[in-house]
């Protein structure tokens, strides 16, 4: 029986039968466990996205680093790509992410356009069109402790994650994969960037405990 003694059944039609699919799989059709392991699969969700969180934020704020630098002493800011770098998507990206900044009603910054840029967006910056352009220069910076500086490394490694972040997103089963990968991804992404910070990820972070918690 689950929290609060709940009908199971009236649960399961308010969650729906197709979501509630790969969760009745894996219980052998048992619907009280399939029940458990959505709960389980709701609350190692939280923890990765807290732990994804962290990344999120360290990585755009030393790629955007890396990229004021590359724009140097040019007028604008480097997300105008005076120098006509970044894609057509980048592009729109980047101006989605104005219209955002500018419908919160607050001055455009550096800081708040990069805040509204997508985990993606970040992600295809290390994609292997900007390998000469942006990565060997510049971005490899953003990662002092990998070595050797292998982009193609940093872009398989988020492309893991952003797989994972968007199902977490739309509240998508994650109890079949290999989430102890996914945590280790994560720290070890932090810690290309900075030791200190990957060590105080892993001291606020929920998610070993709650790996090891997964229903049998």
């Amino acid at each position: 029986m689950v929290v609060n003694e709940a009908d199971p059944a009236r649960v399961a039609v308010a969650l729906s039968t197709e979501r509630l699919v790969p969760y009745l799989r894996a219980a052998n059709g048992e619907l009280d466990k399939a029940l458990r392991l959505y709960e389980w699969n709701l609350a190692v969700s939280g923890g990765l996205y807290e732990a994804l969180g962290i990344l999120e934020v360290v990585l755009r704020n030393a790629l955007g680093t890396q990229l004021a630098a590359h724009h140097g002493t040019l007028a604008g800011h480097w997300y105008d790509d005076p120098l006509g770098v970044l894609s057509d998507l980048a592009h729109e990206d980047i101006a989605a992410a104005r219209r955002r900044v500018r419908k919160l009603w607050r001055p455009e910054t550096p800081g708040r356009v990069v805040a509204e840029l997508s985990f993606g967006f970040w992600k295809f910056l290390l994609a292997k069109r900007y390998e000469a352009t942006l990565w060997t220069g510049y971005l490899r910076h953003a990662f002092p402790n990998l070595q050797p500086q292998s982009r193609a490394v940093v872009y398989r490694s988020l492309d893991e994650l952003h797989t994972v972040r968007n199902r977490i997103a739309h509240h998508e089963p994650v109890h079949s994969r290999d989430l102890t990968a996914d945590m280790l991804t994560i720290y070890r992404l932090l810690d290309w960037i900075d030791a200190d910070v990957r060590a105080w990820a892993v001291s606020l972070s929920r998610l070993q405990p709650l790996i090891a918690a997964r229903p049998n």
